[in-house]
This record gives C-alpha cells, structure tokens and sequence, in this order.
C-alpha cells in the first residue's frame, strides 16, 4: 500500500505526544529524575545471522535535533517502532524454527528524516521509510511532515490547506498531467494510449500522496512536491512517481487563513 495509514498514525503520535511519550523509560527511585529521552540522530541496529537476521536504521538531520520537542517526539516513535520489530522478530524465530523459509525470519526497517526546506518559522521535512516483513520484496514509501515553530507542534502538510477537496482543485489537473508525462518517460512514448486509458492505475487523488512543501528561496512556501509510492500510481516496478508544481493563486486560494503568510507564488 501506500504507508498513508501508517502516516497518518504516525502524525497522530507526533501531533499529540508530549516531549519524549512512549519511550521505554525505567520507573525513577524516589527522589531521582526520569531519564531523559534518548535523542541520538540515528540509532542503527542489526542481530542475527544468515537467514534470520533483524535490522533496524532510524535518522534525522540536524534541524530536528535543533529542536529538542521535535527530537523527542521522534525518538518515542522510534523507540515504540524499534519494541514492535522486535517483538514480531522473535515470535517469527519461534514460530519457523528449524525450518527453511527464506526471508520469513528477516526483518528490516528503515526510516530516514530529511529537510525539503527549513523557513524561519517551519521545518518542512521528507520521511523516507522501508520495511521488509518476509515476502518477494519490501516496501517503501515516502512521506512528510511540518514543524511548526510558533506552534511548537508537528503537523501535516495537508492540514495546511482548507479541505482535501481544495487541495485535490487546486493540484489535481496539474498532477494527472504530470504524473502522465513522468509514466510515458519511464514506459516509453507507444505506452501513452494505455497509460491514458490505464483502468488498474488511473491518476490517484491528491490525498493518496505524500505532500512535500518546498522552497527556493528560503523565506516561504513556493512549491509542492507530490509524490506517489509503488502500487498508488504505478506498479512496483514502476518505482515512485514524483511531481514538483509550482505554487499558483489556486494554491494560494486552498491555503488555510492562519497560513496564508507563509505561501507565496513560484515567480
């Protein structure tokens, strides 16, 4: 699938989590602190051998350590991703042992913060996340997050906008044309009739992507990168589909009031 599930829980825990919930902490002795949340940038695990082997990578960059609320918040998610694996490792070594199945006691779970752009008031991040569970191949997805400075809260790009319908009039025709011209490239131009008329992938809507807010100037919001894992726009060999628009008086128009001050049109 997309990971849009899984995005929107994940935004969910950082939306409403304080500073460091969800770690796995020790209950303090009277008297004595809690300890504090781990907030190292990247946290890199790997245990066992051959066919049962279990790995775990999670990173972010240096503007997320720069704000310690946020480094909190993303290191409770990773602690709570990192006991879920494993947990589902071990009770796959049990439930194969001495069998020979491949993949089905290998694990591996990646997941990799980046900047898109970093404004005076909003830290506009990529998340970059592959899974392995057994199977022919993982899976992978992109997806991303905003900082909120004067908040001091993580929210979506989405939730930027009035509604998924604005966003869908505003993006929509722009994306389909892109993503189209992007299909032809990759398959090749004596695809484009089956591509126009393609019933197991037609042009997916906006709220079935991952939404990167951009800028090229540092100081607002002047493009959107849209972008489409396996299986939404494509199949898996097709890889991810990315569609950067520019931002437009449509844009604008969707734009929620509150953030109206930190769009402005590509020039």
């Amino acid at each position: 699938g997309s990971g849009r599930g899984l995005a929107a829980i994940m935004a969910a825990v950082l939306a409403c989590a304080a500073p460091g919930a969800g770690l796995a902490q020790s209950v303090p002795t009277a008297g004595q602190p809690a300890p504090k949340p781990d907030l190292r940038a990247q946290l890199v695990e790997h245990e066992g051998t051959g066919n049962t082997t279990r790995d775990f990578v999670y990173r972010w960059p240096a503007a997320v350590s720069a704000i310690p609320a946020l480094a909190a918040q993303l290191a409770a998610e990773r602690e709570r991703l990192l006991a879920e694996q494993k947990g589902e490792w071990q009770a796959s070594l049990k439930e194969f042992a001495g069998e020979d199945c491949g993949g089905c006691t290998i694990r591996d779970f990646q997941k990799t913060w980046k900047v898109v752009t970093n404004l005076p008031r909003f830290l506009s991040l990529s998340v970059e996340v592959y899974e392995y569970t057994g199977g022919a191949h993982g899976n992978y997805y992109t997806d991303a997050l905003v900082w909120d400075r004067q908040a001091k809260a993580a929210i979506m790009p989405e939730d930027m906008f009035r509604s998924p319908a604005a966003l869908q009039d505003a993006l929509g025709a722009e994306w389909c044309k892109g993503l189209k011209a992007e299909r032809i490239k990759r398959m090749g131009a004596e695809t484009s009739q089956t591509i126009e008329d393609d019933g197991i992938f037609p042009c997916p809507p906006i709220a079935d992507l991952a939404v990167l807010l951009g800028s090229s100037n540092r100081r607002r919001f002047n493009r959107i990168g849209l972008i489409a894992a396996p299986y939404v726009a494509g199949s898996y060999a097709e890889g991810q589909y990315e569609v950067t628009l520019p931002v437009t008086a449509k844009v604008l128009a969707a734009v929620k009031p509150e953030y109206a001050a930190a769009f402005a049109r590509a020039k």
